[in-house]
């Protein structure tokens, strides 16, 4: 006889009540669901047709591999992944993640007056999540705003890590690889002109800047039109890279549209930022040098005075380099078959018992379970029908914006700190009145960011509160909780 609990946990078709489709894109389709043991919301992405081309499944391997291996509190985490009805034929994918409630593109276009607080406790957040991710030895490669996903308590987490490439020991510490990186306007200048190009971890801490830029200015710092004018746009703001940074970069063509500028001189970013924050532009114009080698590294940029009274060590956690045999796969001229092993592999993560089965080769009682797989195609079917709302369920109160094509959505819910911390600056410097105090609520400070959307100005308002961000405090990253390769 099966053990009962096995049993139980092959259930999982019943364990999710889907309620409304979210988002849509080419990869698939994303609903809002509630799993039912807890309560607990939830997004549930359906990957379509995952083999159809073997280039995108390799892709959906090497996020679901990297989202299993990175354990961080500011990073997407898969909760869980459905059991396919058979290991050799299964085309979709259901991937579970916690629901999250927007990204950073939609909260900067609805938040025309984020703070000084907001600005320093996002970029402290995409930091310390970069530190994280570089001391793996993993590239992210396309940060961006659609690619942060945001909750109204003011909690980030970085997504989308399908673009995402790990550096090996072995290998030298600048690495390249020929396929497309990074949207244009996040790209770094050492990238621009080539999908051929040699680089560093300093391309994520130049999206990074971009994306700081973005939250101070409100709009895109570089929106090139094309490799052209966003070099151009560059050189407005950074002027004229000196001859040893242009010969650096390794595009040709790139290096000569660059020794032919005109000389541009500088412009202060105190002009380009009015009223904000010295020490913000400070770091700033840190992230955005033009050569690569003058960059700090996360956790260079994690030390800076910008980050006093906030920062902590202790709170910023490092991890191991991922090992070259997770990745061995990359080295092999894949075939489809061979993807669907892998990716059915990485699934029986997600269910360890049948996972013991398969390593000694004895998994035949895989059949004898029910999939989830089934039971989800029939319930995104019927979504699909009721013009993507559950016939059972009611509305979510809010829409959840912008869910792209390729993204993943969850997030762990997490205390909330005060934000007071971020005002223990020394009282002589010249930027303490820059830091405002948020709004005050029966006497702890307060954070908010709005989500517009249709449902909430139906409710009566476009505003959601949040207290300000914490995981700063000493035992808020607990390693067996947020970091632990198990929970």
């Amino acid at each position: 006889m099966l053990d009962k609990e096995f049993f139980t946990e092959y259930g999982e078709a019943s364990q999710y009540e889907i309620q409304e489709v979210v988002g849509k894109g080419s990869y698939g389709v994303v609903a809002s669901a509630v799993d039912t043991h807890n309560g607990e919301r939830v997004a549930i992405k359906k990957i379509n047709d995952v083999f159809e081309y073997v280039s995108d499944a390799t892709r959906i391997l090497r996020e679901i591999k990297l989202l299993r291996l990175l354990r961080h509190p500011d990073i997407v985490q898969i909760k869980h992944v459905m059991l396919p009805p058979c290991p050799r034929e299964f085309k979709d994918i259901y991937v579970v993640f916690e629901l999250m409630e927007s990204d950073l593109h939609e909260v900067i276009k609805a938040n025309d007056d984020l703070t000084p607080p907001h600005h320093q406790f996002f970029l402290y957040q995409l930091l310390r999540a970069l530190k994280y991710i570089h001391s793996a030895n993993v590239f992210h490669r396309d940060l961006k705003p659609k690619n942060i996903l945001a909750n109204a308590d003011c909690k980030l987490k970085i997504c989308d890590f399908g673009l995402a490439r790990v550096s090996f020991n072995d290998a030298p510490s600048a690495i390249f690889w020929t396929d497309y990186v990074a949207t244009r306007w996040y790209r770094a200048p050492e990238l621009c002109g080539s999908f051929f190009s040699k680089y560093t971890p300093a391309i994520d801490i130049w999206s990074i800047g971009c994306i700081f830029a973005e939250l101070l200015k409100g709009k895109p710092l570089f929106p090139g039109k094309n490799v052209v004018h966003q070099l151009d746009l560059v050189t407005d703001l950074l002027g004229t890279p000196s001859p040893e940074s242009v010969a650096r970069i390794r595009n040709e063509k790139a290096r000569r549209y660059l020794s032919s500028l005109r000389k541009k001189p500088p412009i202060p970013f105190s002009q380009k930022f009015r009223n904000a924050d010295p020490l913000a532009l400070r770091l700033l114009e840190r992230l955005l040098a033009f050569d690569p080698k003058d960059r700090p590294s996360a956790e260079e940029a994690l030390a800076d005075p910008y980050f006093y009274g906030l920062a902590n060590v202790e709170n910023e956690p490092s991890t191991k380099p991922i090992s070259k045999l997770e990745f061995e796969f990359e080295r092999r001229n894949l075939k489809k078959d061979d993807v669907r092993e892998l990716i059915y592999r990485e699934i029986l993560e997600y269910h360890p018992q049948m996972l013991q089965e398969h390593l000694k080769g004895t998994d035949q009682t895989s059949f004898m379970y029910p999939s989830g797989a089934d039971q989800f195609k029939r319930q995104f079917a019927r979504l699909e029908e009721h013009d993507g709302k559950s016939a059972r369920g009611t509305p979510l109160q809010r829409k959840y914006t912008s869910l792209p094509r390729e993204r993943v959505c969850m997030s762990k819910n997490e205390g909330i700190d005060q934000v007071d911390k971020l005002e223990k600056r020394n009282s002589t410097s010249a930027i303490r009145a820059t830091l405002h105090s948020p709004p005050r609520s029966q006497g702890c400070e307060e954070l908010q960011i709005s989500f517009r959307n249709a449902s909430a100005v139906q409710n009566g308002s476009n505003t959601l509160k949040c207290s300000a961000p914490s995981l700063l405090k000493s035992d808020s990253i607990s390693a067996s909780k947020y970091i632990g390769i198990t929970e």
